[in-house]
């Protein structure tokens, strides 16, 4: 068995209010940062090769943050078919895809697949992100228990497929068994390390009672099991398991600040630090009877992200 990462975006911040704030911002510094980048996953069992993930949209921009940006995803390394070209693969060669949740930054590249079959929980399988794709496979977790999680679905021998619900209703996690180690493949359990071993929310979901139920089962599989914790926002996604790093949540490693970030020139483009949907004035919006030409500035106040409905402060320059 071998997993890979797959690297999109590099040197990116995000906030403490972001990275801490699902269930309360009180106390939390907004001067603070935490490193954060952008990756998905790649898993070769030697008689398949499986991704987690598929990163964002071909010729997604940038963001151009501000003191206010509560993520920066950071700056573009590649897109995704560059990207699993350097960890060593074709989109040919892929067979199946399991998704983590339904957010652009997770299924954005998910049109050069058109062989594999895509792994979605029911819950979402439907969702607007993932309705242009026939070879979705809706997945009832129909496997039981595994440990301490309640659903699962077993994939392949040593991988299976977790329902962990909070980030979005259809949130789902991957774990892979390999050399006595337990890789917990996750999209937004958490947005960094810290918050983990901190244990608190990051400020993104949909169900806030299931994503602490979900954080809460994370946790004590994690202290019960030799287990390397591979996020998508945070460059110890890849340091954890290029090192094998496994997690001690009673010694949390050393925080590293974040690089200066390399700011790009704006494109009067807005996104999305949720689910990485672009608002483009070229085109308005015409899901909300925005006409093509309106600024950013000039939308209502009561505008809304039409992907996962999230208010006009989420959005940053891009």
């Amino acid at each position: 068995m071998k997993i890979s990462a797959v690297k999109l975006m590099e040197n990116g911040y995000m906030l403490q209010p972001f990275a801490f704030g699902g269930e309360g911002a009180e106390g939390l510094d907004p001067a603070v940062r935490y490193r954060s980048s952008l990756q998905n996953y790649v898993i070769d069992t030697g008689d398949e090769v499986i991704l987690v993930d598929t990163g964002l949209p071909d010729g997604y921009p940038e963001q151009v943050p501000d003191a206010k940006t509560p993520l920066f995803m950071g700056n573009k390394i590649s897109d995704y078919l560059e990207a699993l070209e350097k960890a060593g693969y074709k989109p040919e060669q892929v067979s199946r895809i399991l998704i983590t949740h339904k957010h652009g930054d997770h299924t954005g590249a998910l049109k050069h697949f058109s062989n594999a079959k895509i792994y979605a929980s029911a819950a979402e399988a439907e969702a607007d992100e993932l309705k242009p794709y026939p070879n979705v496979v809706p997945v009832e977790f129909t496997d039981g228990p595994y440990y301490n999680f309640p659903r699962s679905q077993k994939i392949a021998d040593g991988i299976y497929y977790i329902e962990a619900k909070g980030h979005t209703t259809g949130n789902s996690i991957v774990i892979v068994e390999d050399g006595g180690l337990f890789y917990m493949i996750h999209g937004d359990i958490t947005y960094c390390d810290e918050a983990l071993y901190a244990n608190k929310l990051s400020v993104v979901f949909e169900d806030v009672k299931a994503a602490r139920e979900t954080l809460d089962r994370v946790r004590q599989f994690i202290s019960e099991h030799p287990t390397v914790y591979c996020g998508t926002h945070t460059p110890l996604g890849y340091e954890n398991l290029e090192a094998k790093a496994v997690c001690d949540l009673d010694n949390p490693p050393e925080v590293i600040p974040p690089k200066e970030a390399v700011i790009k020139e704006a494109t009067g483009k807005y996104v999305c630090s949720i689910c990485g949907c672009v608002y483009d004035p070229a085109e308005g919006d015409p899901t909300q009877d925005i006409p093509a030409g309106t600024a950013f500035e000039d939308l209502p106040e009561d505008w809304h992200c039409p992907r996962c409905k999230q208010g006009k402060d989420r959005f940053s320059p891009a």
